[in-house]
């Protein structure tokens, strides 16, 4: 196989206005391909390393919902179970609900959230999103937690208790909407096994992958390796700094949605595990091989699929928080039927294709992240180099 042609296109990447970025593939359980391009840092020309760290921010998200998956593997939870079961203040949720007359009124809810409701992002659950009543109790909720716990110095457990109390933005079970479910999902981690989120992920999935360079939070000298995250003015790039950036030393919250930070390699130590059916090439089992099928299984009803609409989606279902292909012309995708993963808010993707058992993930640190232009190419690219 040749690859020449993936070079190419991350090449091009810093025409797009893209510092740097990387990529590494696996195939048939060997790496086959590896590139680093551009900068991590453009003003200290620091070039992009296979020790760069990079905020993975929603990618994040597979590996914690790999975690939960782990616990129902040992019979601690069943994916239909009501929420309230193990996390009681969800047990008399609110919901907004628009009347005859026009009216919207706060009533209770009339379904439970159930754990699968977690996964699949069909809790009621919203982002801090000013468009809609729910969002911006979201963006009230966080606001006053940072009042009470600066620098994020509130548990993840707090976290979720705090949000149990804003109105959903519909009846759990009913609609398919990007939120705050997995953050939820890690707390819930945290009730069932009785450890915090970032010592349950290191014990169960860092540690036995050997996966030295992925955390929540970092010391000084990791730091030190973080690229920087750059954004568009001026008709050029500048550094960025998000306020969901990991707020230093002093931090406890870990976000199960969005809170990770990894390397290249250290990320397709975790992603080709899931190609090769849950068990690392060392022989690590961490998952198994009919749950990862259960999480790559499409589980939105028709109706629900109308909910999950973005350009880079086109074709996919959503399972166990992962996307997942279910419809090859639909989304003009060369990929494999079942080929799942996730990308994150600064641009970076990963891909897991049993089928092919090959493994992609790519690297980048840019806000607005060009996702609708970048994978969609570079997942047509990788594929139309396979033999």
């Amino acid at each position: 196989m040749d690859f020449t042609k993936v070079t190419g296109f991350l090449e091009t990447q810093k025409d797009k206005g893209i510092a740097g970025c990387s990529c590494m593939i696996f195939k048939d359980d060997k790496k086959v391909y590896e590139h680093y391009t551009g900068y991590a840092d453009i003003e200290k020309q620091t070039p992009i390393t296979a020790d760069t760290i990079f905020r993975i921010y929603s990618m994040t998200k597979v590996i914690v919902c790999t975690a939960a998956l782990q616990l129902y593997e040992r019979g601690l939870y069943n994916l239909n179970d009501p929420l309230s079961d193990y996390m009681p203040e969800f047990k008399e949720c609110k919901v907004y609900k628009t009347m005859p007359n026009g009216a919207v009124m706060v009533v209770p809810a009339t379904n439970q959230i159930t754990i699968k409701d977690l996964f699949t992002m069909r809790a009621g659950i919203t982002y801090d999103d000013a468009s809609s009543k729910t969002g911006r109790g979201v963006i009230e909720m966080m606001k006053r937690m940072e009042e009470q716990y600066p620098k994020r110095t509130y548990t993840t457990r707090e976290f979720a208790k705090q949000f149990a109390s804003i109105p959903l933005a519909f009846e759990p079970g009913t609609h398919w909407n990007y939120s705050m479910c997995h953050d939820v999902l890690g707390a819930f981690i945290e009730v069932i096994s009785g450890k915090t989120l970032g010592e349950y992920l290191k014990e169960n999935i860092f540690e036995p992958l050997g996966m030295n360079d992925t955390a929540f939070h970092f010391g000084e000298d990791k730091l030190a390796r973080l690229a920087t995250m750059y954004t568009p003015k001026d008709g050029g790039i500048v550094p960025f700094n998000h306020p969901w950036d990991n707020y230093g030393l002093d931090s406890v919250y870990e976000s199960g949605g969005a809170g990770l930070m990894s390397t290249l390699s250290d990320y397709m130590k975790f992603a080709n595990t899931l190609t090769r059916g849950g068990t690392s090439e060392n022989g690590v089992r961490i998952i198994g091989r009919k749950t990862i099928d259960l999480m790559r299984t499409n589980h939105l009803t028709e109706e629900q699929l109308k909910d999950f609409d973005w350009f880079t989606q086109l074709g996919y279902g959503y399972g166990l928080g992962v996307r997942t292909l279910i419809d090859k012309a639909a989304g003009g995708v060369n990929t494999s039927y079942g080929e799942f993963g996730w990308s994150g808010m600064a641009g970076t993707w990963m891909a897991v294709d049993p089928e092919e058992k090959l493994t992609a993930v790519y690297m980048q640190q840019r806000i607005p992240n060009l996702e609708d232009y970048t994978v969609a190419r570079l997942r047509a690219t990788i594929y139309g180099c396979l033999d």
